[in-house]
């Protein structure tokens, strides 16, 4: 009987432990001092072996255990001393099915530890590590200097950049912790075991790329090869998609990225200009105009080098950016930028030396060119590979050249006009003559062509799906809606009107006085400008940014 008895009471003790919760059972085992103080009951967490050869630590998630209570967030902040409003894990929702039988999945995600991390890869300052073992990607505070690159790579919105550190930070899977057997804040936090590390095989990671099974509404799996493994026994409906994604919500606008990007195809388009139309008239002509094109360029040039540096968190470190050039579009613009700021100074001093040839002189400018337009191409690259529909290679190409274009001959309009009043150069007057009606047609024609490519942008509203294009117009038509008016505006004002007036104007008999048509010249400039730094506002504001799922 007694036997009897202690196998009933067996049993009943074995069905009721099989029955708690994960919180239950860890309190009954801390009350029956069955487990060390230390967190060595999260074994089961952990994986039982150190990653070997084509493995690596990744996050294992169960989405149907995660309830969404955010204890991972909060636990991640705590223990690694976050400052108010910066996370490096987040909690995001997706929504589904229908009013009959919805669907709500809350979604907990921080750094994948991609297999080919675009944040290691853009970095200009190599502030990131793969660790070659465990395959942790860490990012390196000390070396960071706060361009915010990676933010604009990473496809999954994983760096955060800190205003008040200057610099960037991000989830590291805990590795101090993981080093000594300990699973990380996350991990031990979650009362249901929704998160755990686990060994992935790299080959399986990319072979399962092939088939986009990652998580809905989460950008392509092929870009970086994200490991984190997300398992559910559910089958999401296929109108699954994040809470947040038909929410509009203007991205930073990184002014002075907008005013370096401007700028500095101002300055290449200037000296492109200047080149090109020498050969088509007398040589001598240009010897007036020459100096006073080159150095107003040169000073547009360094004034955009100087507002990039505005852009760094901490730009005493500015230097470092050299660093990554074998991988980094962003090291290879500055190195481009940087040879052309140097041929530059040359070509603009050799034009106040008498003694150099022509010849000498045709090529030096030459040079200059080239380099900007290395320049200008590397910008181009910079954004293109981040893979941002708006940002694509083939729009960003044209938008970029059309600004260096347009701004190149507004630009050396303007000179000529100044070297006509203030240095009263009968060259500069002869130059106009002859060429001042050519530039205003040229002026007008690329104004209509960039005016028309950026409203294209607009047929996507056409399109039934939410793309990324379409939500990029939208935006524009809605919260960006007065910057829309305002670069519309002034892109027609500089680049159209004011142009077509003096176009008319030169061609009077006789012409107006030298004042009017100096003010005219200097207004569709200013115009053009401050057009092109609205456009390039909305290019950083209106990009629809990939994202792991939000909340509403």
């Amino acid at each position: 009987m007694i036997s009897t008895l202690a196998q009933s009471a067996t049993a009943l003790a074995a069905n009721e432990t099989e029955s708690l919760t994960a919180v239950d059972d860890f309190v009954r085992q801390q009350e029956r001092g069955a487990i060390p103080v230390q967190a060595r009951h999260y074994a089961r967490l952990l994986p039982a072996t150190e990653p070997g050869p084509g493995q690596q630590y990744a996050f294992r998630v169960d989405l149907d255990r995660c309830s969404g209570c955010k204890a991972c967030v909060t636990a991640c902040h705590s223990l690694n001393g976050l400052d108010e409003g910066e996370t490096w894990r987040d909690v995001g929702l997706l929504i589904g099915g229908s009013s009959q039988l919805p669907v709500l999945q809350h979604v907990t995600a921080a750094c994948h530890h991609c297999l080919d991390p675009a944040c290691l890869t853009a970095c200009p300052v190599d502030a990131y590590e793969k660790d070659p073992v465990t395959g942790i990607v860490k990012h390196l505070d000390d070396q960071c200097f706060g361009c915010r690159y990676c933010t604009f790579a990473c496809p999954y919105e994983v760096p955060k950049y800190n205003p008040a550190k200057g610099i960037v930070r991000k989830c590291d899977m805990c590795a101090d912790r993981l080093a000594v057997g300990e699973a990380p804040a996350c991990v031990q936090a979650c009362p249901h075991e929704a998160i755990s590390i686990r060994l992935v095989e790299t080959r399986q990671v990319i072979e399962d790329s092939e088939t986009n099974l990652f998580l809905p509404g989460a950008p392509e799996p092929n870009i970086t090869y994200p490991t984190t493994v997300y398992e559910t026994k559910r089958v999401f409906p296929r109108n699954t998609l994040p809470a947040d994604y038909h929410a509009l919500h203007p991205e930073h606008a990184h002014w002075p990225l907008c005013a370096m990007l401007v700028l500095t195809q101002l300055s290449v388009g200037a000296f492109l200009v200047a080149l090109l139309l020498e050969p088509n008239d007398a040589p001598e002509l240009f010897q007036s105009i020459r100096p006073l094109n080159a150095v107003g360029a040169l000073g547009f040039g360094f004034l955009a080098l100087a507002t990039s540096v505005l852009h760094l968190g901490r730009p005493q470190y500015a230097f470092r950016a050299f660093i990554g050039l074998k991988h980094s579009w962003l090291s290879r613009e500055i190195v481009a930028f940087g040879l052309f700021a140097l041929l530059a100074s040359l070509y603009a001093a050799a034009n106040f030396v008498g003694a150099i040839s022509p010849r000498i002189l045709h090529g030096l400018g030459a040079a200059v060119a080239v380099s900007g337009l290395a320049g200008v191409v590397c910008s181009v690259c910079v954004y293109a590979v981040t893979r941002r529909a708006l940002w694509n290679g083939a729009a960003t190409t044209i938008r970029f050249l059309l600004t260096t274009a347009l701004l190149g001959i507004a630009t050396f309009l303007t000179s000529l006009m100044l070297a006509s009043i203030v240095g009263g150069s009968l060259s500069a007057r002869e130059l106009i003559a002859r060429r001042g009606g050519t530039l205003c047609q040229l002026l007008m024609v690329v104004a209509a062509v960039k005016l028309v490519f950026e409203a294209s942008l607009f047929r996507h509203l056409q399109s039934r799906t939410s793309t990324s294009m379409k939500r990029s117009a939208r935006l524009m038509l809605g919260p960006l809606s007065n910057a829309t008016l305002a670069r519309f505006g002034c892109g027609i004002l500089g680049g159209i009107c004011m142009p077509a007036f003096l176009l008319g104007n030169l061609q009077r008999d006789p012409p107006p006085g030298d004042l009017q048509l100096a003010l005219i010249v200097i207004l569709a400039f200013v115009a053009c400008l401050i057009g092109e730094l609205l456009e390039r506002y909305l290019f950083f504001a209106a990009v629809a940014a990939p994202r792991m799922p939000g909340s509403l």
